[in-house]
């Protein structure tokens, strides 16, 4: 689906928590479902498509295919654009969304899923008339109820260690049980077991995986490192929380 043919705004109050609809009529999974499949999602920044692609046969190597691509380049588009295309075993999103406009050409590109570190209803309507799962980014109780009130259910929080991380994420549970997150800023491998121990917290953001240091040196290899590690350590996170489980605790 294109920007040329986007439907109405009307589905926004259902976009995230029922999936989106797409042109050949399947559906697709809420964000919440897509993203808890991988515990953590590398938040990144690339200057060129070769770069994009690289990057993401260097995460595709390390066993996690999943990317947010974030619009702070001018490359970002035809980097979604190249993976899509060449890459399809791995989910690419666009990050960093702040306008109509971006969503537009992230939807153009072929990004799966739509993040933003803040909320705009105009981009929240753009993203559900597109059909682009889409988690706006929130740091209050007000903003939260903002996206609720336009009928959403995940939301990017951000950026999470600054504004509280964990203790925010546990006063924000009584009042608001329906909500979702992705905690994202600040976020470090050592905080991955506490935060994906809370049930609203369906992965976190990172940019540790895929720093633009590395991306820049061209040390993708690294880069699959530490992806291999990062998966690694989400097992090891969640056969220890199934035991848990299992023993009551």
């Amino acid at each position: 689906m294109t920007a040329a043919t986007a439907g109405t705004a009307a589905s926004a109050r259902t976009a995230d928590a029922a999936g989106a609809t797409s042109a050949a009529g399947t559906r697709t999974p809420p964000l919440r479902e897509l993203l808890a499949k991988f515990g953590v999602v590398p938040v990144v920044a690339v200057s060129s498509a070769d770069e994009g692609l690289r990057l993401g046969e260097a995460l595709l190597r390390g066993g996690l295919p999943v990317v947010e691509i974030t619009f702070r380049t001018d490359a970002a588009a035809a980097a979604i654009r190249a993976v899509a295309a060449e890459l399809p075993e791995l989910l690419v999103g666009a990050g960093t969304l702040l306008s109509e406009a971006s969503v537009d050409a992230a939807v153009d590109a072929g990004a799966a899923f739509g993040v933003a570190p803040g909320l705009r209803p105009p981009v929240v309507e753009r993203a559900a008339a597109l059909g682009l799962p889409f988690a706006p980014g929130i740091a209050t109780p007000s903003e939260l109820e903002r996206g609720l009130s336009l009928g959403l259910d995940f939301f990017k929080l951000f950026p999470a260690e600054p504004i509280g991380g964990l203790r925010l994420i546990d006063a924000l549970a009584g009042p608001y049980p329906s909500a979702g997150f992705m905690p994202t800023g600040g976020i470090r491998p050592e905080l991955l077991a506490d935060y994906l121990a809370r049930p609203s917290v369906a992965a976190c953001g990172g940019t540790w995986i895929a720093p633009t240091a590395l991306i820049a040196a061209g040390d993708f290899d690294e880069i699959r490192q530490r992806a291999a590690a990062s998966v690694a350590r989400i097992g090891a996170i969640r056969e220890t929380h199934r035991k848990e489980h299992r023993n009551g605790a």
